[in-house]
Parts: C-alpha cells; structure tokens; sequence
C-alpha cells in the first residue's frame, strides 16, 4: 500500500508553473492534448454498434460522420481533462511531459482547443446523424470532465468506477446514430464496457501507483493492498463476461459472437485470476513480480474481440441465419 505523499521536486517544479520550453507548440504538441490511443479504444466500441442496430453494413456517410462526431467529442472531453489535471499532470513522471503541464500550450488556447471541438461534435452529430446522438455525446463529455476528473477523480478510489460511465457512452451513441433510439441491447453493452473498466485501469494504475500518490490521486491500487484490489478486479472481469453473454439472449445474437465472448471471456477472468494468484503469493514482493500490466494490455484485445464478434455476428446472420 503507498501513502499519498507528494514528491518534493515535483512540488517544487508545479509551484514554480512548470518547465517552459522554448520552442513553440507545434501541430503534434495540440494532437497530444486529445489523447489519440483512448478515441481509439472508443471508436472501438462506437462502430461495431452501428453493424448490430442496422443488422447490417450501416450506410458509409453515417458511419463516417458518427465517427467524425464521436472523435470531436472525445477529443473535446480529453483537451478539457489536460487542462484541468496540469497541476496533478506536474506531479506524475508519467505525464509531466505533456504540453499543458510544462507550460509549453497556454491554458487559454487549450480551452479555445476544447471549445471548438465540442462545439464542431455537436454540430456533425446533430446535422449529419441526429439530435439524440449529439444530444448523448454532449452528455459523454458532461461526464468526463465534470462527474470524472472535476468531481470524483481526487474524491474517492471508486473513482473510475463510477467516471467510467463516460467510456460506455459511445455504445449508445453508435446505436441512437443508426436507430435514433435507444434499447435493451446496447444498453448491454453499456454495462459491458462499465464491468470492464475497472479491470482495464486498475491494473494500469497498479503499475502507476507511485506517480498516483505523488500527485495525490486516490486511485484504489494506491490506498489498498494488491490482494483486495485484485479481489475486485477478479469481481469485475466476471461480471463484464457475465453482461457480454446477457447480450446472446438480448439481441438474439449467433454463434459467432457467442464463441467469441466465451473465448475471449474465458481468458480474460483467467487472467485476472492470475493476477490475484501473483497478489498473494508473498514471495511476490515487486511489481516486476506481479505484473499487473499483463492483465491491462489483454483487456484492451479482449474488448477489441468482444466489439470485433457485436460487428461480424449480424452480417454471418446475413449469410447464415443461425442464433442460440
């Protein structure tokens, strides 16, 4: 367990603003701000969803202005979470690197940044798809930077558990995009990717829990032992296995998607079985030796496969009309 005591050059450098460079921001310092691999993972869950609401190959211009939209959302939400963690930003080795955090992007144009990226979401979702797809993307952003970093993220270690609903939003913004509704199946999938977050970042954050408690950030790795927060991401992974197979019923899905989410599901609570296996062990002293990054990298192809069968299994329908 790790105490929240900051690191004093750390301190030091936050309270004198930050590392200026000389050299001006560049076009790859503004990409930075948005974070690009997390609007992977979210486009991830985005398009996939739109194969399954339209139980087909969706049209080609919606798809690509949901996705123009939902990346302007997340990009949005990610610039204004840059801006208000620079000064915990400041205290972690892991990010004190980012523009905002040395003082290299002025507070104010990121804000300008963030300003026009949500608007220009808005915008394209609500002219080239629909209100309500828009209408939940700006609620996505509402999340993320209200509900999540401003309120919960330096509150409480369930942090991300509950700030975690704004990753599960673009599931229900893929299907509100095709349907312009909402029902059972992708609020499923919501809860799929609300399951799994936890396993996902907690591993990550094990790994990183000495940057957390420099900064201050209670993320539960940082105030709990490795046996209890192993215990609940086991919790965790079961119960994101458990909604990924409540889909089969839901939305009548074959056996495409069916063996994937077993397989793949399989996999994924043995590997968060490991992990406490490795907590326990009391020879296992270091981190090296527990390897909680093993679990974080495979829960990222887990929900990779899990999306990759929600696409595949309507159009094998298609060809092949065979469902459990």
């Amino acid at each position: 367990m790790t105490t929240l005591q900051p690191r004093r050059e750390s301190v030091d450098r936050a309270q004198a603003g930050g590392s200026h460079s000389t050299r001006r921001a560049g076009i790859r310092d503004y990409v930075s701000l948005i974070k690009p691999r997390i609007i992977e993972l979210l486009l991830i869950t985005t398009f996939p969803v739109m194969f399954l609401a339209q139980g087909g190959v969706p049209p080609a211009g919606l798809v690509v202005a949901t996705l123009v939209g939902g990346t302007l959302s997340a990009a949005c939400a990610n610039v204004f979470n840059c801006i208000l963690d620079r000064d915990v930003d400041r205290l972690m080795r892991r990010t004190e690197g980012r523009p905002l955090a040395t003082g290299l992007i002025p507070v104010r144009h990121a804000l300008v940044f963030a300003i026009v990226l949500g608007v220009a979401s808005v915008l394209v979702l609500g002219l080239l798809v629909n209100a309500l797809s828009a209408a939940l993307s700006f609620g996505a952003i509402l999340l993320y930077v209200v509900f999540y970093t401003m309120v919960l993220k330096r509150r409480t270690t369930q942090n991300i558990v509950w700030g975690g609903a704004a990753g599960c939003m673009p599931v229900l913004i893929g299907w509100a995009a095709v349907t312009n509704r909402l029902d059972w199946a992708p609020v499923v999938l919501f809860l799929v990717v609300f399951f799994w977050t936890p396993p996902h970042y907690w591993p990550l954050s094990m790994r990183f829990k000495d940057d957390y408690a420099a900064a201050g950030i209670p993320m539960l790795p940082v105030l709990a032992e490795d046996t209890k927060v192993a215990r609940q991401i086991v919790a965790y992974a079961w119960a994101t296995v458990a909604a990924s197979l409540a889909l089969v019923p839901v939305a009548n899905m074959g056996w495409i998607y069916t063996v994937i989410a077993l397989v793949s599901g399989a996999v994924f609570v043995l590997e968060s079985h490991r992990l406490l296996s490795r907590a326990k062990d009391p020879a296992n002293t270091t981190l090296a030796a527990l390897r909680p990054m093993r679990l974080f990298h495979y829960s990222i192809s887990y929900l990779t496969l899990v999306f990759v069968g929600v696409a595949l299994d309507p159009l094998f329908h298609l060809a092949l009309p065979v469902s459990f």
